[in-house]
């Protein structure tokens, strides 16, 4: 299922737009195709992209990025493709990349950690887009940061956990961000010099996906609130919105 034809949305400028649909919860329901979406940095959509996504109808866009990335790079094109557009910035800054070095052989490590100071820091934001996805007006919903893998893949972790999809489906659709990383590079080669320079001087680690990062984030929020649910009403995101995130997302199998 992990690698289901209609996972992948092709594009020409953004690598890593797929749907969350098909993955199976702990009662035997399926994750709804074409209600939920994640990607990476809409900015770049084309003219061609903008008219590839116009047949899923989305609704609604939730920009995760820092209120810099956005300001520098711009945002989803609104303008051509009116939505409901939300920002949510779950971090302050960009990580420091000399920081990121000295952890060149605990990459996962890393990005666990990283992850879970996203949730101190950020975490009421990871739960205002979680409740934006409860409402079933958003859908179809799309949400991203820039590369798709790092906040991007927190708050998909979350909301498919939390809706039962097992661990290692959740940590495989997360590591489905390396592959969209290496045709991101790959890409901006010719099409996009700035974006390929910056390839070459970001730390590994910013390009890593290892399942177990985010597996183990889900298991240390276990240990600490009980079940990812519980968690979440830490940080806003209630017995109600799963009841209709469960509504408006789960299908029978």
């Amino acid at each position: 299922m992990i690698d289901h034809p209609d996972r992948l949305v092709p594009l020409e400028a953004v690598h890593n737009f797929r749907d969350l649909g098909g993955y199976v919860t702990s009662d035997g329901r399926r994750v709804s195709w074409r209600k939920v979406f994640r990607a990476d940095g809409l900015y770049r959509l084309t003219k061609n992209d903008v008219e590839t996504l116009r047949p899923l109808g989305l609704r609604t866009v939730i920009d995760l990025r820092t209120a810099e990335e956005l300001s520098e790079r711009g945002t989803f094109p609104i303008a051509d493709y009116p939505v409901d557009f939300h920002h949510f910035s779950i971090i302050d800054r960009t990580w420091d990349m000399e920081e990121a070095r000295q952890w060149a052989d605990q990459q996962s490590e890393f990005l666990r950690g990283k992850y879970h100071l996203m949730l101190q820091q950020g975490g009421h934001y990871v739960g205002a887009a979680l409740r934006v996805i409860a409402d079933a007006q958003s859908a179809p919903v799309v949400f991203h940061c820039a590369a798709g893998k790092d906040r991007t893949g927190l708050v998909a972790g979350l909301l498919l956990s939390g809706l039962g999809v097992d661990d290692a489906t959740v940590a495989a659709d997360y590591a489905l961000s390396h592959e969209a990383g290496e045709r991101t590079r790959e890409w901006a080669v010719t099409a996009a010099p700035e974006l390929a320079e910056r390839f070459t001087t970001m730390p590994a680690v910013f390009r890593a996906a290892h399942p177990d990062s985010l597996a183990g984030v889900l298991s240390d929020l276990r240990e600490r609130h009980g079940d990812v649910r519980s968690y979440c009403a830490t940080i806003g995101v209630t017995d109600d919105h799963w009841r209709a995130l469960e509504a408006h997302l789960l299908v029978d199998a």
